[in-house]
C-alpha cells in the first residue's frame, strides 16, 4: 500500500533507477499515477508492502518500502523489476542500466556510460570533486547521507 514517502522509517529499504534522460513534466505526473497505482497493489505472499516513491530531478524514480512491516521478497522484487521495465518499454529510456553514471555538471545532471565517465576522468573532464549519484545505497538513511556525494567519496573514486 502506498504511504507517503516521508512516513517511511530510515531503514527502509530502497531501489534507485536512474533514467538515462530527463522525463518531461507530463511524463513525470503518468508516472506517479502508475507508481501509485502499482504500489498500491505491490505485496509479498498476498501482504500488502508499506511502500513508497520519489521522482527526483525528472530522472531517478526510487522505490522504498518499509521491511519492519513486511519485508520484500524474491516474487516482490521480480515484479517491481517487471514494472520497471514496463515503464522503460513505454517510456523510451533506460532505467535498468547499471553500467552509467550520473553526475552534476553545475545545475545539470549529465548521464553517462561507465566508460565515458573514466574517460572523462582520465582527461579531467570530470574530478573527484564532481558531485555523483551513488545509486548503490540500499535505505533511506544511507540515500539521504550518500546519495549525492563527491565522486571521491563514493564507488567512482577508482578513476581518479
Amino acid at each position: 500500500m502506498y504511504i507517503p514517502f516521508e512516513n517511511l522509517p530510515e531503514q527502509s529499504r530502497i531501489w534507485i533507477y536512474p533514467s538515462n534522460r530527463k522525463f518531461s513534466d507530463d511524463e513525470v505526473t503518468e508516472i506517479e499515477k502508475e507508481l501509485t497505482e502499482f504500489l498500491n497493489n505491490w505485496s509479498a505472499h498476498g501482504s500488502a508492502l508499506e511502500a513508497s516513491y520519489q521522482i527526483r530531478y525528472n530522472r531517478f524514480i526510487i522505490l522504498a518500502i518499509n521491511q519492519e512491516v513486511h519485508p520484500a521478497t524474491g516474487c516482490s522484487i521480480d515484479a517491481s523489476v517487471s514494472f520497471i521495465q514496463s515503464l522503460e518499454q513505454k517510456y523510451n529510456v533506460d532505467l535498468l542500466d547499471k553500467m552509467n553514471v550520473t553526475y552534476k555538471q553545475g545545475e545539470f545532471i549529465t548521464h553517462k556510460t561507465l566508460l565515458e565517465f573514466k574517460k572523462l576522468a582520465k582527461d579531467k573532464a570530470v574530478s573527484g570533486n564532481t558531485i555523483v549519484f551513488n545509486n548503490l545505497v540500499n535505505t533511506i538513511e544511507e540515500y539521504n547521507e550518500n546519495w549525492e556525494i563527491p565522486a571521491n567519496e563514493s564507488w567512482h573514486s577508482r578513476f581518479f
